[in-house]
């Protein structure tokens, strides 16, 4: 499977950093998210994407979105990766690989490093960007510019 513009997010579960399960259901189809797929905790690219997001969360907020990122990391790390650059955002691990099937976030570097991409979900649960740039410093203007167009 693998999602495309125009598509509804299915409902998913995952467990966050604070090892507790995430229903998808509690925030698809009543506020717009941005899901950022990446591709490890503590690695340079991830951290100051990471950060970034931290850095605007409040403007994510304002305009009523939710931020969510997703990697392969055990809930452990993701507590320790939130608690270390306290991120006030949803973190989820993946380590199935499950959600990346779901989205259809493919490897890159010839499949050997799991792929960055974000999308964008408005209220309606409706997928209406997806950004994918191994440049971590992009993602947080496009997915705000978005969210900002989608209140507008």
């Amino acid at each position: 499977m693998s999602l495309k513009i125009g598509d509804i997010v299915p409902n998913f579960t995952a467990k966050d950093s604070h090892g507790e399960v995430f229903e998808s259901q509690s925030v698809l189809g009543r506020k717009p998210l941005v899901i950022y797929f990446y591709p490890k905790d503590n690695t340079p690219g991830c951290t100051t994407e990471a950060c970034s997001f931290r850095d605007q969360y409040e403007d994510f907020k304002d305009l009523g979105a939710e931020v969510i990122g997703i990697s392969s990391d055990s809930v452990k790390s993701h507590e320790t990766f939130a608690n270390k650059h306290q991120l006030p955002f949803i973190l989820l691990s993946d380590e199935d690989k499950k959600l990346r099937h779901i989205f259809g976030v493919r490897d890159t570097l010839f499949g050997l490093l799991p792929g960055r991409v974000t999308y964008v979900i408005d209220k309606n649960g409706v997928v209406i960007l997806i950004f994918d740039s191994m440049n971590a410093g992009k993602h947080i203007p496009k997915a705000l510019e978005t969210v900002k167009e989608l209140v507008l």
